[in-house]
């Protein structure tokens, strides 16, 4: 194996890596969701309590976006991202799933939500020291869809196991994913070498791996040995309307995906009487449709980059306009079926089209803001956490509502709203995007 890896370019292992750590990352919060439901269900929670314990995840989340860009920033991405899974790892294995001590179990979601804050953050300093523009939308893109992937495993494999070993059974089997990938990731993983790389400008190294004129080398070599003691140009990033549009886009997708990851596994088994055992493969079909979708939109986006079809800017809003207007449509009709076939369809089309959505506003980080771009992350990322928090929690509170206004949620106006707000935000942001965002570099 060691010998196979060392033929692959350094900057190919490197997005692989990423791309296994953020499917690792979302077959745990899948897995929580899917392990937690089951046992509060047998302890009898009720689902305004459910939905807070799943969305305490997310304010440990928000807390250290930013400083997980910072630390990304002054550390190295390399260094933050290894630390983060050992600390989520080891509080999954140790931590028991008992929703009746609710404070360990509070205490422990805000732990995770903590430790995975600093992922992305470090994922997009990572990528944006390894990877050259033309391979940015792609890479980006197949990094991003390891979340899709490990939802889609995760919604396949976990309810089985635990039917037959119990719901502790997934958090022992999460620990052991997270740390055999820690293992991969000290073993090859490494910084780019500034020796080979003098343009080493995004986070302390490189901005781009793309070959250098004479005249631009020395240049790039100053900047690059003083990209670490740069200052962070925070007041103008938090002014910028391109970094805003990014933010709210943030804010929308993360909206959506978060009500649909954690509220799904409760619509087919309360709001249309299915078994998720009984549903076999199709329950993971929305996100193994939002894996396939995220990495058309990469390759799609750097085509029409490298082919000068459309301009960066252009391209964003393209991809990101489609996306969202075809997800909010799917989301809004979602309460209609009422068919197992029906709702996974209607899923799996606005999982996959806001996944698609990602080849605009995701990448566009690197695009403004190549040496900041786990700085600008960590600041849209926390907006995108800001989401799961309240949609996660309201969408708890409405369903509630619902059981106490008609004793139970098998009627389609008891989701309608649920499935209306994030489908609402999809066309409001769109056009944020489409008005205020650049595909230019906007910050040196």
């Amino acid at each position: 194996m060691s010998l196979s890896l060392m033929k692959v370019p350094k900057r190919y292992l490197i997005v692989i890596l990423t791309f296994i750590s953020t499917c690792v990352c979302y077959v745990e919060r899948v897995g929580f969701s899917i392990a937690y439901t089951v046992a509060a269900d047998k302890a009898g929670v009720n689902q305004s309590s459910k939905g807070t314990i799943l969305s305490t995840f997310y304010y440990g989340y928000a807390c250290s976006q930013v400083p997980g860009g910072w630390a990304a920033q002054r550390i190295g991405g390399r260094k933050v991202l290894l630390l983060s899974f050992v600390l989520w790892s080891s509080t999954c294995f140790l931590v028991p799933l008992d929703p009746n001590r609710v404070f360990l179990l509070v205490l422990a979601r805000l732990l995770v939500g903590v430790a995975q804050g600093f992922i992305f953050p470090s994922i997009h300093t990572v990528l944006a020291q390894w990877v050259p523009p033309h391979e940015r939308s792609r890479s980006v893109s197949l990094t991003t869809s390891g979340m899709y992937l490990g939802a889609a495993m995760g919604m396949l494999a976990l309810p089985s196991l635990v039917k037959f070993k119990g719901p502790q059974s997934v958090f022992v089997a999460e620990a052991a994913l997270g740390a055999m990938w820690s293992l991969l990731w000290f073993k090859y993983a490494s910084d780019p070498p500034r020796s080979e790389h003098p343009k080493a400008t995004a986070a302390g190294f490189g901005e781009s791996l793309l070959p250098l004129k004479g005249n631009q080398k020395t240049k790039m070599e100053n900047v690059g040995s003083a990209s670490r003691t740069a200052k962070i140009p925070w007041k103008k990033i938090l002014l910028s309307l391109p970094v805003w549009a990014i933010v709210v886009n943030n804010f929308t997708f993360h909206y959506a995906l978060y009500v649909l990851m954690n509220w799904l596994p409760t619509y087919f088994e309360q709001g249309l009487q299915l078994s998720l055992q009984e549903m076999g493969s199709s329950k993971m079909l929305p996100y193994l449709n939002m894996f396939i979708f995220s990495n058309i939109g990469g390759v799609v986006a750097d085509h029409l980059i490298t082919k000068r079809i459309m301009s960066v800017t252009k391209t964003r809003k393209f991809l990101n306009t489609i996306g969202f207007i075809v997800a909010s449509l799917a989301l809004m009709a979602l309460p209609l079926f009422r068919t197992s076939s029906g709702a996974v369809f209607c899923s799996s089309l606005a999982l996959g089209f806001l996944a698609l959505g990602r080849a605009g506003f995701a990448v566009n980080h690197m695009d403004i803001a190549p040496r900041y771009a786990g700085i600008v992350m960590g600041v849209s990322n926390t907006a995108g956490t800001l989401a799961g928090i309240i949609g996660v929690d309201l969408t708890g509170k409405l369903l509630e509502a619902a059981t106490t206004a008609s004793s139970d949620l098998s009627s389609p106006e008891s989701w309608r709203v649920v499935f209306f707000i994030p489908g609402l935000l999809c066309i409001l942001s769109s056009f944020i995007f489409l008005i205020f965002s650049t595909g230019e570099r906007i910050f040196d």
